[in-house]
């Protein structure tokens, strides 16, 4: 295999059926039939797994990649899959912090072209099941499963884990998952399952009823993880990681009572070594000092607001590097925004990326000082330009735009 016939066989997946389909209907698919065929024709390579199911809103990318850390630290081989990817492909797959072998991708996408004419998943199903599969071949000891979108829908939630988590609910995808906070919720607790503890991180009064009663009915334990005294620090250094560390802690008890054994020890160094552990990044990301250089892949509105929050701690005059797809609403994010930093908008290289210039017409109405760029690196090479000594940027908005940052310079750094 070369890497060009890699790279082909990849670009053959992304060319399959979207991850959702939009047709006026609140769920975003209609039904597992596609994931359940593919399942089946693989032997249920997920039915010889032990897994950990991670959804949520926001955080669940941390959340899950902050327990395969503690997992590793305590002796175990971990399997995770996360999406979406930031530079290759093969790390939406990971054993042990190491990325999906190519090789195994190459051979597994042939083996998908063959299927039946009556099985025809979607780019995520067939990620979906090639991560099952990798992880049975590789005889994890766990599989920590993050949810793709939603949750009561998607494909993951095939899988029948030990343990299961929500981290939050915000508003996102609403055209797929529901108009309010409340619709969207009901998609999340669709991952909860008969007699499996469900642990939740989210605050809201309204989010906890909806899967209490979700629990309840599955006759299954809830823990509010917002309960949780979090005194544990972790290498992940945004300021939401705080919430996110108690849905670990959860996440860690409830595996102690199955008999894991995870001593404090291995809770404390897990949570300390999560990039050198999963080869985690793009959250709060620190690239470089010198320019202080920060990404964060918060890209809805609750999770940019975190992320603006939290840069109004630093007092340095700011260059914002920002781009969004095209179902964010960006009239939402402009009020979010520091009026005292210079801005440089983007347009992300995936299809899907929105020019600045469709939004144009709004940055105007505003007091922003800001320039538009084609291009991720044309507008990060003209803040590195602009950024004066003991001033900063930061880079993000989207998973695709700090992807595209990434994959042009992270390299390259020295």
């Amino acid at each position: 295999m070369t890497s060009q016939e890699y790279q082909e066989a990849v670009d053959w997946l992304f060319v399959q059926a979207p991850n959702y389909q939009i047709d006026g209907q609140k769920a975003y698919k209609p039904g597992l039939d596609n994931i359940k065929k593919l399942c089946d024709f693989f032997g249920n390579p997920q039915d010889k797994i032990k897994t950990i199911h991670i959804g949520g809103t926001n955080g669940k990318g941390s959340t899950s990649n902050m327990l395969a850390s503690v997992l590793q630290e305590s002796g175990f081989k971990i399997g995770l899959y996360n999406s979406p990817h930031l530079i290759d492909f093969s790390e939406r797959i990971k054993v042990n912090g190491k990325n999906c072998d190519k090789e195994f991708v190459y051979q597994f996408i042939q083996k998908l072209k063959q299927l039946p004419e009556d099985i025809r998943p979607s780019f995520f199903e067939f990620t979906t099941i090639m991560s099952f599969e990798y992880f049975y071949q590789q005889q994890v000891d766990f599989a920590i499963i993050e949810v793709g979108l939603g949750g009561r829908l998607d494909s993951t939630n095939i899988i029948k884990p030990l343990v299961s988590a929500i981290t939050n609910v915000q508003l996102d995808h609403q055209n797929i998952l529901g108009d309010t906070i409340e619709e969207i919720a009901r998609e999340k607790a669709g991952i909860v399952k008969e007699n499996t503890t469900i642990i939740s991180g989210d605050e809201n009064l309204s989010v906890k009823e909806i899967i209490i009663n979700k629990a309840k009915e599955s006759n299954s334990s809830f823990v509010d993880a917002t309960k949780i005294e979090a005194a544990l620090e972790s290498d992940l250094k945004g300021n939401y990681q705080k919430k996110n560390i108690r849905v670990v802690l959860a996440l860690i008890e409830e595996l102690r009572k199955q008999g894991i054994n995870i001593n404090d020890e291995n809770v404390k160094s897990g949570l300390l070594n999560v990039h050198q552990n999963t080869n985690f990044i793009g959250r709060w990301f620190e690239f470089s000092k010198e320019p202080l250089t920060i990404c964060d892949t918060g890209h809805n509105q609750a999770g940019l607001a975190e992320v603006f929050n939290q840069l109004k701690g630093y007092s340095e005059h700011k260059h914002i590097v920002l781009g969004f797809v095209n179902d964010k609403k960006i009239d939402d994010v402009i009020p979010m925004l520091p009026s005292e930093a210079e801005f440089y908008f983007v347009k992300p290289s995936i299809s899907r990326g929105r020019h600045p210039e469709d939004y144009e017409y709004l940055l105007k109405k505003s007091e922003l000082n800001y320039k538009i760029f084609d291009t991720v690196q044309d507008g990060y090479l003209s803040a590195k330009q602009n950024c004066k000594k003991q001033e900063m940027i930061f880079i993000g908005g989207s998973n695709f735009v700090v992807g595209d940052f990434l994959e042009k310079n992270l390299q390259t750094k020295e």
